[in-house]
């Protein structure tokens, strides 16, 4: 149970579960109503579809060759001998399986536009190391957690609750989505000769490491913009200035430490700023 927990990568889980937070939060600050067991199923569907997503990957990475002794990211499933590829497939099928069960709720209860929502996040999950060109290997994985997990969880999460869309809700789906994007920029930075070995070529071979730490910190510092951006969320959204010296230091590890096993926490610590900037919006709008 401790490697199967190891292998869903639960130190990135946040990224589905800030955009299900903010998504509800912002439709309960406009609306004083919050229907609980759509939010629920909809925080357990993007749980499971990033689970299916990371267990996939995890497979698929060691049967394309990215996954080798070289690797100096945390061990993974596959490539440590825990389980089998097939074994490690067949759970992350299942992972999408309970996460299309969880979907008919959901597409009962928003209708067509969340059926086509879910259809096309359960086909990137799998597409994402999956099919014959994946995007994991290929310079749009950024822009895949962007859109999956920032733009279609933040709005989606809101149109269940409100059955509309607001400029609040895209701007706030954008600051998430960019914080998404920087966990998987720290990844992809942090494997880059590995991924190249492997003919994985991510977002950060075509900018080089110069300009990867370029986007790095736009994707880390743009989000703190959301307070002026979108005025209405005021005066709940300044909290998330709180995370600001996080973001900070962060964005001077990334730059200044060279390439390393120190990039494990940087990752691991990105995807906790992103928690943090979550819980902290979140929390602004409750009050």
């Amino acid at each position: 149970m401790k490697r199967w927990l190891l292998a869903i990568r639960p130190k990135t889980l946040g990224i589905s579960l800030v955009p299900v937070l903010v998504g509800s939060g912002l439709a309960w600050a406009e609306t004083a109503q919050l229907h609980w067991p759509t939010a629920l199923a909809a925080l357990a569907g993007a749980l499971l579809i990033q689970i299916g997503t990371n267990l996939h990957n995890d497979a698929a990475d060691f049967e394309r060759g990215a996954d080798t002794a070289e690797r100096i990211g945390p061990a993974r499933a596959t490539a440590q001998g825990w389980f089998s590829a097939a074994e490690v497939k067949r759970a992350a099928y299942f992972a999408f399986g309970l996460a299309f069960l969880i979907g008919l709720y959901l597409a009962w209860h928003g209708g067509w536009p969340i059926v086509l929502l879910g259809l096309a996040s359960l086909a990137a999950g799998y597409a994402y190391t999956g099919g014959p060109r994946p995007i994991a290997y290929s310079a749009s994985g950024e822009l895949f957690v962007f859109l999956f997990f920032g733009l279609a969880a933040v709005l989606g999460s809101y149109y269940l609750q409100t059955m509309s869309l607001s400029f609040n809700a895209f701007a706030a789906a954008v600051a998430v989505g960019l914080l998404a994007a920087a966990v998987l920029l720290v990844n992809n930075y942090r494997d880059l000769e590995t991924d190249e070995r492997a003919d994985k070529l991510t977002l950060a071979h075509y900018l080089g490491r110069a300009h990867a730490r370029q986007l790095y910190a736009l994707l880390l510092l743009l989000p703190f913009l959301l307070p002026l951006l979108a005025p209405q969320i005021s005066p709940g959204g300044w909290l998330v200035l709180i995370a600001l010296p996080l973001a900070l230091r962060l964005l001077y590890r990334f730059i200044s430490e060279p390439p390393g096993p120190a990039f494990n926490q940087i990752l691991a610590q990105t995807a906790q700023l992103q928690l943090a900037y979550g819980l902290l919006l979140s929390g602004g709008l409750l009050l």
